[in-house]
């Protein structure tokens, strides 16, 4: 495999991982109430109550935030399958690159500056609506951790296109990657 193969599927690969991570934390949005739920009980059944008192606080009452809305005000959590719909569009923008890596590289550069966004997000956000600090610290994680995949790929479809620009000869077309 050549240079040029071996580095446009690399980017495929990375540009997959994190599509799929974008898809699941899409999908997983629609139903909070029932995961939340099921989520409490396993770490009941695990034992955190007595490991992690702070955690189990928290997950009780967003738990109880939750069931009171999806009881009394459904509409509220219409707000999340937006938030979900949002993630699974912003996944298929992602074909762009997985098709075309050059041309699409603002695709990436755009996830990326997504990813930096998060954090002041966080920390702002955060604590206006009573967030704990270590609960935005997980979500800061989230923009750091979506952005190294993407970095990656960022890298690899710039060396995809200096080895383009270096094999076409002046004022010749580029090859199509």
């Amino acid at each position: 495999m050549n240079e040029r193969a071996a580095l446009l599927k690399g980017a495929r690969v990375w540009l997959a991982f994190f599509v799929v991570c974008l898809v699941l934390s899409g999908v997983t949005a629609f139903p909070l109430v029932h995961e939340l739920r099921w989520a409490e009980e396993v770490l009941r059944s695990l034992g955190a109550p007595d490991h992690l008192p702070g955690l189990m606080e928290w997950i009780e009452r967003v738990r109880d935030g939750l069931d009171t809305a999806d009881a009394d005000h459904p509409f509220l959590l219409h707000g999340t399958d937006w938030l979900a719909f949002a993630r699974l569009v912003i996944a298929v923008a992602f074909l762009g690159p997985y098709r075309d890596p050059v041309r699409n590289v603002w695709v990436v550069e755009f996830g990326l500056i997504a990813c930096a966004g998060v954090v002041p997000l966080a920390l702002i956000c955060g604590p206006i609506r009573g967030i704990p600090f270590w609960w935005s610290v997980i979500d800061m994680a989230f923009g750091v951790f979506g952005a190294v995949p993407l970095y990656v790929v960022r890298k690899r479809i710039k060396r995809l296109e200096a080895l383009s620009e270096a094999a076409v000869p002046a004022g010749a077309a580029a090859p199509a990657p």
